[in-house]
């Protein structure tokens, strides 16, 4: 299969900045009030669905070579795509391969969370810790993207792709405050805060879809940076890689 590199990765933006809306949106209390708990969940499963397509293509363009951005014509023309590979030292493939499965726990959250009628004890265990399974692996991804950067410790506050990383890490950390915010305490039968787990879903979800936002101009850079050959070596720009 062959695609063009410069659009896959606009697609790739494009689903996440629709994930991340659908998620920031059923996270308002107005808008849950206004929809009702079944239409409000939904929300959050059909966004959910944009995160696991976008996080399966960043695993493709993380894995192929050739959809790298060059700043030439090249990012323009069909490049071939590869769909299986093992490359646990980078450091870019392995945040987007553990970002991939936590896509599918919150696909599993957001499912089971639209049967409203579950029990305290039922919404804990498929509902809760997928989430929270979920955001850990989110921690992990955008821990190893901050990795791929290399001076972790260096501030670039003109570079998009510093930004992206940051926001990713923010919204993976906003996420996982939502989960434990959303933690059902067995002898009470209520949740830890509720406004902990909204708030933290409505952080994490704006912090995303700037993430995504910013791809854009990271890809651009990395690109120019690439056809000047001051990109040798650099990571590929993408919404949670780069």
């Amino acid at each position: 299969m062959r695609l063009r590199p410069r659009r896959l990765n606009t697609a790739i933006a494009a689903l996440f900045m629709i994930g991340s809306a659908g998620f920031a949106l059923g996270a308002l209390s107005f808008y849950a009030s206004a929809v009702g708990p079944r239409a409000d969940a939904a929300t959050f499963f059909v966004a959910s669905i944009f995160f696991t397509g976008a996080s399966i293509w960043q695993l493709v363009q993380s894995q192929s070579p050739a959809v790298a951005p060059t700043g030439t014509a090249r990012d323009d023309e069909r490049q071939h795509l590869r769909f299986l590979a093992w490359l646990p030292r980078d450091k870019s493939w392995l945040a987007a391969a553990t970002q991939f499965p936590g896509t599918l726990f919150f696909n599993g959250t957001t499912f089971w969370a639209m049967t409203v009628a579950m029990s305290n004890s039922q919404y804990d265990q498929v509902v809760w810790r997928p989430d929270f399974y979920g955001s850990i692996l989110f921690l992990v991804s955008s821990t190893f993207a901050i990795l791929a950067l290399g001076r972790i410790r260096t501030w670039r506050l003109r570079e998009a792709a510093w930004w992206v990383a940051l926001l990713n890490l923010l919204g993976s950390i906003a996420f996982m405050a939502s989960a434990i915010g959303a933690f059902v305490l067995p002898r009470t039968e209520t949740a830890v805060d509720l406004t902990i787990a909204d708030r933290g879903t409505l952080v994490g979800a704006v912090c995303f879809f700037l993430a995504a936002l910013l791809s854009l101009p990271a890809w651009r850079q990395a690109g120019e940076a690439g056809a000047s050959g001051a990109g040798a070596g650099a990571g590929r720009p993408s919404v949670l890689d780069e």
